[in-house]
């Protein structure tokens, strides 16, 4: 049988190379890199090595850069932080948010008793930039936590933009930047973002390992405690092998940039065009023009029948797809961000997410369609 993956907003398969780098390291550098000794010192090297490049991809310093086991982590780790440390009194963001952010809010809410603010969401699944402004406007130390690429419809943040209007009121700007790390291009010394996340499974690298960003000259405190790892700000030791692999992926993902977001794009216009073919009342969720170009969100005309069972269905002809994110995958409630801008008669319908990377191609397309067409 046919094995189609077109989930790859969920997380992507190891490139090659980054294998054969992680292999290297798990052979020969298994030194504690806390350690003074010639061992450790050479997986110390191997960890800051892999901070400058990463720093240098980013054009930040590599004393901007701190490893974490995951997005998840240091989205955690900078909101928690902002509120104990930069006596933050608000937090504006959005219902679409990941729910590492989204949860996380909730609960720091009931916990320090803070102000949150959600900015409106545009029909198209956008965010309210109008509204943002008019927030930004209140009095109140704050922090705005908005995700670069939305991980379910694929809509743009502006970070330019958004990241100036911060500036203008003297907020903190935190954004999730998950999804776009390693598929397109970021120059932080241009864009004065404060705070920025990613995770290296989901450019090709390994999973249970990421980084934060966190602009200099913006102190905060540890949240976990036993070592000086990470300059004394992320305590336990280092995932040498981790750390290379996402330094050579996301070395490896820019390196091919140009080429692979061609490629992808041209796949997405394909796959956009077969299900406007083979489904005439094919719906998208967002303007799938303006979606970012690995992501593609659909709403197909398929009774409630149907609905219920077609992961499954897909999952028994070899084709993965996603209803919504991987993190929520076991719930049966809806989507919480198609919630926020489809109709109650929209949400009983089947919203696919199919996400692709460069190891996809037309021919995985046809098969997919194929398959939905026997549904």
């Amino acid at each position: 049988m046919k094995k189609v993956y077109l989930d790859n907003a969920s997380t992507t398969p190891l490139r090659p190379e980054v294998i054969a780098e992680m292999t290297q390291v798990l052979m020969n550098d298994y030194g504690n890199p806390s350690s003074t000794h010639a061992f450790g010192r050479h997986s110390k090297n191997l960890v800051e090595l892999s901070r400058k490049g990463i720093a240098k991809n980013l054009n930040c310093s590599a004393q901007e850069i701190i490893f974490t086991s995951c997005g998840t982590e240091a989205n955690n780790f900078i909101i928690q932080s902002c509120i104990r440390d930069l006596k933050i009194n608000r937090i504006i963001t959005s219902k679409i948010e990941h729910h590492a952010v989204l949860h996380t809010v909730q609960i720091l809410q009931k916990l320090n008793d803070i102000r949150i603010d959600y900015v409106n969401i545009l029909p198209s699944g956008e965010i309210d930039l109008v509204h943002l402004s008019d927030l930004l406007s209140t009095d109140g130390k704050t922090l705005v936590s908005l995700m670069h690429v939305n991980n379910e419809i694929g809509t743009v943040l502006n970070l330019n933009r958004v990241a100036k209007i911060c500036k203008q009121y003297q907020a903190y700007f935190h954004t999730d930047t998950v999804q776009s790390v390693g598929k397109t291009t970021f120059d932080l010394q241009e864009t004065p973002i404060d705070f920025l996340v990613a995770s290296a499974h989901k450019f090709h690298g390994p999973k249970g390992i990421g980084f934060a960003f966190i602009r200099k000259g913006i102190v905060l405190n540890p949240i976990l405690l036993g070592g000086e790892q990470e300059k004394g700000m992320r305590a336990g030791t280092e995932s040498v092998h981790n750390i290379v692999g996402m330094a050579k992926a996301l070395e490896l993902s820019y390196l091919h940039l140009s080429e692979e977001e061609k490629y992808i794009t041209e796949l997405k216009e394909y796959t956009i065009s077969q299900l406007k073919s083979h489904f005439t009342e094919v719906k998208f969720n967002g303007n799938p023009k303006e979606t970012f170009y690995n992501v593609l969100n659909v709403i197909l005309p398929f009774s409630e029948e149907k609905t219920s069972m077609i992961l499954f269905n897909l999952d028994m002809k070899g084709i993965a797809v996603s209803r919504g994110s991987a993190c929520q995958s076991g719930s049966v409630k809806p989507s919480h961000v198609l919630a926020e801008i489809l109709s109650k008669e929209d949400l009983k319908k089947p919203s696919l997410r199919i996400s692709f990377s460069h190891y996809n191609t037309t021919e995985d397309i046809d098969y997919f369609i194929k398959n939905l067409k026997l549904l």
